[in-house]
């Protein structure tokens, strides 16, 4: 580039920077949402690509999760070499930095002006590869979420755009990261401007939505636009089924309880240990389970499919919600990276 193209490049910059610092800038400020949407959708189609490859090569050709497909052994080999891998990412690479996820999101947009980390990209991209192709019991969703937030706070960074903007691009890449996962652009909308940004002004609004519907259209070229769950049609056969409703509400929300009761119980004991025993006693955790029960590991939503079309007995369905619970409160609470939302769809299903 010559000089002359240089300094004109360098003047167009700044006037732009000025102008985004502006209540007024919503045409940038939606062209910003628009590119940050096209490169979050890409960062979550290289994701999945990378989790899905794996985990069809390990598992022999069966597809995601289908650790029922391996030896007793192989499942417990898993997450223990897993839980080695992560050890040493976390304890020679992190610096101090463990919690990632929508927390660390809330965190940076309450106390730093949504400025994330290329290092904490990193760490979650790779980290939760490993978790799941391991077969730790971890969703991708709340990955998915902290990317696209990172990416869009990495370029907002990068440009040296003023804090407001890189705020609304942290939302733009958190609401592009559940619209890929879903397939829900409004959802993650929602979403964004509802927990992450708490702001629903116009110059907010459209950078978040076109950020959204093109991270859609990305992962849709990519991924193809198929359900996740193959739903069979419902209906209700008589009022007297209401009660059951009723009472599975009220089950599920006395579970929902007792996991974040779990999760701060074990976090409580288990925040005294380095990173890397934390890291190991998940993986140990997670391969004798899977021993016994391979329904647990990884995601799960292979189990939640045949659960919906009545493919296991009441029993085991109870002992899966039961192991699953387990399963994820260890994880969670020991920092192994990834999200809960996969899982808790997994606990609630089975139940």
């Amino acid at each position: 580039m010559s000089r002359k193209m240089h300094d004109w490049f360098s003047r167009q910059m700044e006037s732009t920077r000025l102008h985004l610092a502006r209540p007024d800038a919503l045409i940038q400020l939606a062209v910003m949402g628009l590119i940050t949407g096209l490169l979050a959708g890409a960062v979550i189609v290289c994701f999945r690509y990378l989790i899905e490859a794996a985990q069809n090569f390990a598992l022999r050709g069966n597809g995601p999760d289908a650790f029922e497909s391996l030896t007793p052994w192989m499942r417990f080999v898993f997450p223990l070499a897993g839980a080695i891998a992560l050890a040493v990412m976390f304890r020679w690479f992190a610096k101090g930095l463990y919690v990632l996820g929508v927390a660390r999101v809330l965190e940076r947009m309450a106390y730093h002006q949504g400025h994330l980390t290329l290092r904490g990209f990193v760490l979650q991209f790779f980290g939760v590869a490993i978790a799941l192709i391991s077969g730790h019991s971890v969703g991708r969703e709340g990955a998915h979420i902290f990317l696209g937030a990172c990416t869009g706070s990495l370029l907002g960074q990068k440009l040296e755009l003023p804090n407001n903007a890189v705020r609304t691009l942290v939302g733009c890449g958190t609401a592009a990261g559940i619209a890929a996962s879903f397939n829900t652009p409004l959802a993650g909308v929602i979403f964004s401007l509802e927990v992450i940004m708490m702001d629903y002004q116009l110059a907010s609004f459209i950078p978040v939505i076109l950020s959204a519907v093109t991270a859609t259209v990305v992962s849709n070229a990519f991924l193809g636009n198929a359900a996740v769950f193959s739903v069979p049609i419902m209906e209700l056969g008589s009022l007297k089924e209401i009660p059951l409703v009723v009472i599975l509400g009220l089950l599920s929300g006395t579970l929902a309880a007792g996991f974040i009761i779990m999760v701060k119980k074990i976090a409580g004991k288990g925040k005294v240990w380095p990173i890397e025993w934390q890291m190991m006693a998940a993986g140990i955790s997670i391969a004798l389970l899977g021993m016994w029960l391979p329904e647990v590991m990884g995601i799960g939503y292979d189990t939640i499919n045949i659960a919906l079309i009545g493919g296991y007995s009441a029993g085991l369905l109870l002992l899966m919600a039961a192991a699953k619970l387990v399963a994820t409160s260890i994880c969670s609470a020991l920092n192994v990276p990834g999200g809960m939302i996969g899982p808790s769809f997994f606990i609630g299903a089975t139940l």
